[in-house]
């Protein structure tokens, strides 16, 4: 049984879909299609499946779901050569399958977008995992689950080192509990909007504020009112110049968050942009 494909939907039928029928691979290519317009999605679907299918023998004739996943990520790590990019982790283009897929280099959640579309395509109910840091995957097996790192080979990761890779971003090692909640399958639409947020960080790094803006435009798409998208778009706007439109956004920000950490600081951008000045008069 394979997964059912379909051609790159544009932004607004995209937006319509509950996370279920949001389909992951041609969404990924839509992202990529705003920086590379003459994008061809067919490709690069034929080129996951080609993945799939020289795979399709060998995993059916393994029993064990860990076994089936060592073969695929052997084939994909070892024999086709996907790998992190470890020398230009930030290069934009670790976040455009495309690109990923063109030149065998991503990022966590690029390889691991990947993965799992090869997994799938071969019956595998591989999820990624929007952990703290790196992006991960996971495979349900015998009550428990099998959590690998695609960014490094698909590695499988030990609990205690997961406790540990959390840390830092919890200030504390998380219990069972916790950990078992941050394990948690993170749906397409929450997988997509972290692959956009990371590009909007490099791009905003990089002061390139037209990709920043349209990165965080493309994630208000998928997630209307979502409050950070809504004022880092603000923000974009306020170096481009677009006043009204930043005017807009970081109003609305403020009105969802008003006690955001940020927001005195939001306020006084807008004060500056002219985007208070009822209010002073």
């Amino acid at each position: 049984m394979g997964i059912d494909r379909m051609p790159l939907p544009d932004w607004t039928a995209l937006a319509a879909l509950d996370d279920e029928s949001l389909p992951l691979l041609p969404a990924a290519l839509l992202i990529a299609r705003d920086e590379y317009p003459d994008l061809d999605p067919a490709p690069y679907e034929a080129l996951v499946q080609a993945h799939a299918d020289h795979l399709r023998e060998e995993v059916a004739a393994i029993g064990q779901p860990p076994l089936k996943m060592a073969a695929i990520n052997r084939h994909l790590f070892e024999e086709v050569g996907y790998s992190g990019n470890h020398d230009e982790y930030y290069d934009p283009r670790n976040s455009y399958l495309n690109q990923v897929l063109d030149r065998r280099l991503g990022n966590p959640i690029s390889l691991a977008m990947v993965q799992m579309e090869v997994a799938r395509r071969l019956d595998i109910p591989l999820d990624g995992v929007s952990f703290p840091g790196h992006f991960l995957v996971r495979l349900p097996v015998d009550g428990g689950l099998l959590v690998m790192d695609p960014f490094n080979g698909g590695r499988p990761l030990a609990v205690e080192e997961l406790r540990e890779r959390a840390k830092p971003h919890l200030g504390q090692a998380p219990d069972d509990s916790v950990l078992l909640q941050i394990l948690s399958p993170a749906p397409a639409r929450a997988i997509l909007v972290r692959v956009l947020r990371n590009l909007h960080g490099v791009y905003a790094e990089k002061n390139e504020w037209d990709r920043a803006a349209r990165s965080a435009d493309r994630v208000l798409r998928l997630m209307p009112g979502q409050s950070e998208a809504l004022r880092d778009r603000g923000l974009a706007y306020l170096e481009l110049d677009h006043l009204r439109g930043a005017r807009q956004d970081l109003a609305r920000y403020l009105e969802l968050v008003p006690d955001a950490a940020d927001a005195e600081a939001i306020r006084d951008r807008l004060v500056d942009a002219g985007g208070m000045r009822a209010s002073l008069h």
